[in-house]
């Protein structure tokens, strides 16, 4: 799973939907692997605008990256390859392996397991649960 990816993740649960703390997600336990990929300086300018800067300087801090700026990169900063190639490496090149990441607000935890997040929610926490519960309490 791409860093870049759980920027765009927020708990499954329907009673976190509204809660702020049910993002970013928290790693724990997290393996880290790098994969190389082409430097695509164009894709870094066009994706900044859509990452939550404080979500992502959340989630680098936890894994380790302590060199995150404080603001998100705009204008002139764009252009300094030095720094878009840093974001590259920890968007597009850092992959988490194995893990979980966890809700801040529930507590839920999401095991990553080959680079993949497992999203699944027992059938008490579901969608489909919360709307039986609530059919019940209306009848």
């Amino acid at each position: 799973m791409k860093i870049l990816t759980v920027n765009f993740l927020t708990c499954a649960v329907k009673a976190c939907k509204t809660s702020p703390q049910s993002f970013p997600l928290h790693f724990r336990d997290a393996e880290l692997e790098q994969q190389e990929i082409d430097f695509n300086p164009t894709f870094i300018a066009n994706i900044l605008p859509r990452i939550d800067w404080e979500g992502f300087k959340v989630t680098a801090s936890e894994l380790g990256f302590t060199a995150v700026p404080p603001t998100k990169p705009e204008g002139e900063d764009i252009g300094n390859e030095k720094l878009m190639r840093d974001l590259h490496t920890l968007l597009l090149e850092t992959q988490v392996m194995e893990g979980k990441m966890v809700c801040g607000n529930c507590g839920h935890e999401y095991k990553i397991k080959e680079g993949i997040a497992n999203f699944l929610l027992p059938n008490h926490l579901g969608e489909w649960a919360w709307r039986r519960r609530r059919h019940k309490v209306h009848r």
